[in-house]
């Protein structure tokens, strides 16, 4: 099979590609300590670092010594930035032409498959161009196009993470999305899936994180999840260490309960940003009860749920559920599904955000294996597009941006519409 990983950051998505058995022909990404991580754990000589946005499709079959009828699958998650919740919605913003340049390589090269993840906020960003524009030219191009808006806590991930997945294949395969495995309601009512895993279940079994020195496993792992992700007893556990905390962060630490956040802090021990970040939200109209603070608010896990989303700034944010701390990288990699022998290059800041921005490897494992129980790898004859609609939220509520882009997606959408 001939695959390419695009815009493959540190390997969270070619590792669970790797788990799943396929091996990755070629990976580009423009970070060079994404790419050296990838390099050390998954081999120097499938990584390309270099700008996708200047790359023709034809070099990306010169470097994987690929023939474009031997691309088989070409999976990615072009940089979210410009188009987030968090972002400018500019479609004119050169973050967001490397999702165009995602599309324009899909659309050329013809894998038989493809996978395009991203947040959430692809659904509305701009009016929902973004999304509509994508599946419009996938289907143009011949494809049978499935979209979902996946929880991935539902998964087998320990945290809360929501992520949109287009899938595409030129089979004339009605794909779905495999069935939700875990379940917060697993132990009531006689369901069967199992219930969602916890903060605990990811980081329970590592040692208590010091500021110097190797550490190494000091029992035996609690659950199947720790069991994965363990590495051999013998090697030390790399990540784990802490940052030196000023006495004010510890100060707000120690008072933080689980499940606390900046905001039942006493004032005077408040940070500075939050406060000028809720006034603003107060000026804005925000209701009391939706008031957040600035994303470098202190949260508390609760020990016994999933962890909140890692992002970049998990490990200053996110306080450990039981000791006085904030979370080692170590532990964010566990959250993300990396195992401990998944070694990162780079300052601690550089390998925050490669582990905050990459795709779970347990998750894209699990997706691949389903794909492939479905899949002859074989391209049908004069294939023509077909649209097989979008889950775009698991509850009846919709706001009503999200209806404005869903009836604009099934106009755009009707020529391709599934009998």
């Amino acid at each position: 099979m001939g695959v390419l990983s695009l815009f493959s950051g540190c390997g969270g998505c070619s590792l669970g590609l790797r788990q799943a058995g396929l091996v990755v022909d070629l990976a580009v990404d423009i970070d060079e300590d994404a790419c050296n991580t990838y390099s050390a754990n998954l081999g120097q000589r499938t990584i390309w670092c270099t700008d996708l946005s200047r790359v023709r499709p034809d070099e990306l079959l010169r470097r994987s010594d690929l023939r474009q009828e031997e691309v088989d699958l070409i999976v990615g998650g072009p940089p979210c930035q410009g188009f987030s919740s968090a972002g400018a919605r500019d479609w004119a913003d050169p973050r967001n032409i490397l999702m165009r340049n995602f599309v324009e390589i899909v659309t050329t090269l013809k894998p038989t498959w493809f996978i395009m993840e991203n947040v959430e906020g692809l659904l509305t960003a701009n009016n929902g161009i973004f999304l509509i524009e994508a599946i419009t030219r996938f289907l143009e191009a011949g494809y049978w196009v499935q979209t979902k808006k996946i929880y991935l806590e539902r998964y087998g991930l320990p945290q809360r993470r929501k992520r949109v997945m287009i899938v595409g294949n030129l089979e004339q395969c009605a794909f779905s999305f495999p069935e939700p495995i875990h379940s917060k309601y697993a132990t009531l009512f006689g369901f069967e899936q199992q219930p969602l895993l916890r903060v605990l279940d990811a980081i329970g079994d590592l040692p208590p994180a010091t500021e110097t020195g190797e550490m190494f496993y000091k029992g035996e792992p609690q659950c199947a999840y720790q069991q994965l992700m363990r590495r051999v007893d013998t090697q030390p556990i790399l990540h784990h260490q802490l940052k030196k905390l000023n006495s004010a962060v510890q100060q707000r630490i120690v008072l933080l309960k689980q499940g606390e956040t900046m905001k039942h802090l006493p004032e005077e021990l408040q940070h500075p940003s939050f406060m000028r970040r809720s006034y603003r939200r107060v000026m804005d109209g925000t209701p009391t009860e939706k008031r957040g603070g600035a994303p470098s608010g202190l949260k508390r896990l609760i020990a016994y749920e999933p962890c909140l989303t890692i992002t970049s700034a998990s490990s200053t944010e996110f306080v450990h559920p039981i000791e006085d701390r904030p979370l080692t990288l170590r532990e964010c990699a566990r959250i993300q599904s990396f195992p401990d022998w998944f070694e990162f290059q780079g300052s601690w800041t550089s390998i925050a955000t490669q582990i905050g921005n990459a795709i779970p490897p347990i998750f894209m494992e699990l997706l691949i294996k389903h794909i492939q129980s479905l899949a002859t790898w074989r391209r049908a004859e004069n294939s023509n597009g077909r649209w097989l609609g979008i889950d775009a939220t698991k509850s009846n509520g919709k706001s009503p941006i999200l209806i404005k882009v869903l009836t604009e997606l099934e106009e755009r959408t009707n020529a391709y519409a599934c009998v």
